[in-house]
């Protein structure tokens, strides 16, 4: 164990400790490895480059504070929004390592402040620094820790392997654009857990690179669970970077409280890429604009708004079609959803199949204000209405209630092999609502109360 005082860090916080925390890394290094000590105090520093079997602790107390000098950052290339760039480090940064860990329970922070503004205004020369940006590692630990004001994405390892982020808070502010809480990308075997994110973009994020990314890895076999996410635009995300493709996820027992959508898989053509076996299992979601969504014409980024993305007219299935299939939620509380239960919106081409609800219970807010369930071109503001499916196949909804919609509690467009068993809508102003559809084949109704 080595004590970071020993090497001449100012636990005042008045002057730098990059040199001393490179030098007791450099030790550890040296040594085959070793755990660097940071006993209570204020610590500035640069980014901090990690090395094999390393662990940084922080203990209660202690405060490690990144400066906003651009000239202690070197830039780097790294994956930026799902594809190689140049970047400024991160602020923890380290390549093709293993065995490294940050734990403890002393706060991080960023000063997101001053780079949330340089974007704002253009200035900025490279992309912002991730907070936690390791790339190709393998065996990485992140415990216990708080990470605040992070000036992008916070936790976003790529192409890491057995990787576990467990009891660590996230603290950014409702308005920081681009601070996502924990964003593993083309990743295998991630385990987030115990967590709380408050933050001004997704909560968690699901991503394998976009079609400009070197290489075309997926991001598999991928836990959340016993995690409470507040604010946000969404509580677990997929996408819409997914041209690697995202497989076997899970996520279950926690609560989502303001985070704008809950559960939201989102991608577009051109992107390419198949998002599949994906369970969603005892949540509790309140205040959000729309539980569950599926949105194949997502219209943000690079490219978004041209018409290949917008159109609702037949593209030929290639390479750059995204695909969405083997998707279930199970045991799922909904309170005060404003503008939607849920949203369903496939491509001609390529429709979403094999979607499963069941047991769930949504009460929409009766004053919800209107709002977008998803972002796509074309799409009129939503309030309380049911689920909204277009382009889609193979959908059982059992034992799903809808309390106080404002509309048809499932309005169901070009749609096929829809199932719907023991459901219920329930409107106190208008009536009874009914099933609508549009070119809707082979629906099948049993014991559903409207």
């Amino acid at each position: 164990m080595i004590n970071i005082l020993d090497f001449g860090a100012d636990r005042s916080g008045a002057s730098l400790s990059t040199k001393a925390i490179d030098s007791a890394i450099a030790r550890c290094a040296a040594e085959g490895g070793g755990r660097i000590i940071f006993p209570a105090g204020t610590y500035l520093t640069g980014p901090v480059k990690m090395s094999s079997h390393t662990e940084l602790h922080f203990e209660p107390g202690s405060r490690l504070v990144f400066t906003n000098d651009t000239a202690e950052y070197p830039v780097v290339k790294a994956r930026w929004e799902g594809q190689e760039c140049e970047t400024y480090a991160s602020l923890f940064y380290g390549e093709n390592l293993e065995y490294i860990s940050l734990t403890g329970r002393g706060i991080l922070d960023g000063q997101g402040e001053f780079w949330w503004k340089t974007f704002k205004e253009g200035t900025i020369a490279y992309p912002r620094p991730r907070f936690i940006g390791f790339h190709s590692c393998r065996n990485i630990l992140i415990e216990g820790i708080t990470l605040t004001n992070s000036p992008s994405w916070t936790v976003n390892p790529v192409k890491c392997e057995n990787l576990t982020v467990r009891g660590i808070t996230i603290k950014n502010p409702a308005d920081s654009p681009n601070t996502d809480g924990v964003n593993p990308e083309s990743c295998c075997n991630v385990h987030i857990s115990d967590c709380h994110i408050d933050v001004g973009d997704d909560c968690v994020t699901i991503k394998s690179g976009t079609e400009g990314a070197e290489e075309r890895i997926p991001c598999e076999n991928i836990t959340v669970t016993n995690c409470t996410m507040v604010h946000g635009h969404g509580g677990v995300v997929i996408g819409s970077e997914m041209s690697g493709d995202v497989r076997n996820v899970t996520i279950s027992n926690c609560v989502f409280d303001g985070t704008d959508r809950g559960i939201r898989i989102k991608s577009r053509r051109g992107r390419g890429g198949v998002v599949e076996d994906i369970r969603v299992s005892n949540l509790i979601m309140r205040n959000v604009l729309c539980p569950f969504v599926i949105n194949l014409y997502y219209f943000c980024g690079p490219g978004g708004k041209d018409e290949i993305v917008w159109t609702k007219d037949f593209v030929p299935v290639n390479e750059g079609t995204p695909a969405v299939r083997r998707v279930y939620f199970q045991n799922i509380t909904v309170n005060k959803a404003t503008a939607a239960a849920g949203f369903i919106y496939g491509l001609p081409e390529m429709a979403v199949e094999d979607i499963g609800f069941e047991n769930i219970l949504i009460d929409m807010d009766e004053e919800g204000e209107p709002g977008a369930p998803a972002m796509m071109s074309h799409l009129e503001p939503y309030a309380g209405r049911g689920f909204f499916c277009r382009r889609a196949e193979n959908i059982s909804f059992t034992n799903v209630q809808i309390l106080n919609c404002r509309d048809y509690g499932w309005n169901l467009d070009e749609c096929r092999d829809i199932a719907l068993d023991r459901c219920k809508v329930r409107n106190g102003s208008a009536g009874p609502m009914l099933v609508k559809g549009s070119g809707a084949e082979n629906i099948l109704e049993r014991d559903c109360r409207f």
